[in-house]
Order: structure tokens, then C-alpha cells, then sequence
């Protein structure tokens, strides 16, 4: 049986689309769009000690000025604060507020309610293959830059 491999693509990018979706309505109730709710999540992973932007962008991969942009907006929110980095005053250190901390459980529950929906009926084989496939094809794509 032969695959049609743009079919595969396109389906992916639907998976892309409608998770994202689902989880802009979820963390609507909150002020968030699904990516923002993703990196205040990370902040709040590493608020003992802060995150840099740079951090942050080397992670998600999304570029600088995006990432700055969502950040700031995050600011705005008062979800994240920022503190120069004593060692470089060109560089600044992000941690989560009092209120980026109270919204972890709500986020966390949201996504986890996500990704029971989008796992629904998957052995656990079946997510371990998908997860090897997926780490093949970012490998496959690193190679491309």
C-alpha cells in the first residue's frame, strides 16, 4: 500500500491547527493563547533560579522578536517579571508572579485535558512508536538547515 506523503503533511498541519485552536479557546478564560500559556509554563519550571528570552527561544525555537512580543504581552498580564541578570545588564532574567503561579493548575489541567482528547484510544506502543517517528522526522528536518 503506497502512502500519499502530502496527505500525511497536510493532516499534520490540521493536528497543528486544531490543537492549537482547542487550546486558545481553553486559555481564553485566563488572557493566554496556547503558546503563551506553553511558555509561562516554562518560566514558572524555572522561576527558582529565571529563564533568559534567549532560553526561551532556543527552546520553543520561534524567533527573537516573536518571543519578545509574547513576553512582553505576558508582562502586561502581570504573569511574568523581569530582573536584570547581575552578571550582564544587557540580558534579562524572567520569573513568573504571583499570579502566573496561581494560573499553573488551571494550565495544567487544561493541557493534560488536551492531550487525553488527542490520545484518545492510543496503546501505550502505539505512543511510544509515534513519539520515535516524530523525533526521526525533527532530525530528518535539522539536517535541512
Amino acid at each position: 500500500m503506497e502512502v500519499n506523503r502530502t496527505v500525511l503533511i497536510q493532516e499534520n498541519r490540521q493536528i497543528n491547527i486544531q490543537l492549537e485552536q482547542a487550546g486558545n479557546r481553553a486559555m481564553a478564560q485566563k488572557g493566554l493563547t496556547a503558546i503563551q500559556a506553553h511558555v509561562l509554563l516554562y518560566i514558572l519550571d524555572h522561576s527558582e533560579r529565571g529563564i533568559s528570552l534567549t532560553d526561551i527561544h532556543r527552546e520553543f525555537g520561534y524567533s527573537m522578536a516573536a518571543m519578545s512580543g509574547l513576553v512582553k504581552r505576558l508582562r502586561e498580564k502581570d504573569y511574568v517579571r523581569v530582573e536584570p541578570c547581575a552578571r550582564d545588564d544587557r540580558r534579562k532574567i524572567l520569573f513568573g508572579t504571583d499570579k502566573g503561579k496561581e494560573a499553573r493548575e488551571f494550565l495544567d489541567h487544561a493541557i493534560c485535558e488536551a492531550q487525553d482528547q488527542l490520545y484518545a484510544g492510543f496503546s501505550p506502543e502505539e505512543l511510544a512508536t509515534l513519539g520515535r517517528l516524530q523525533k526521526k522526522m525533527l532530525r530528518n528536518l535539522s539536517a535541512l538547515k
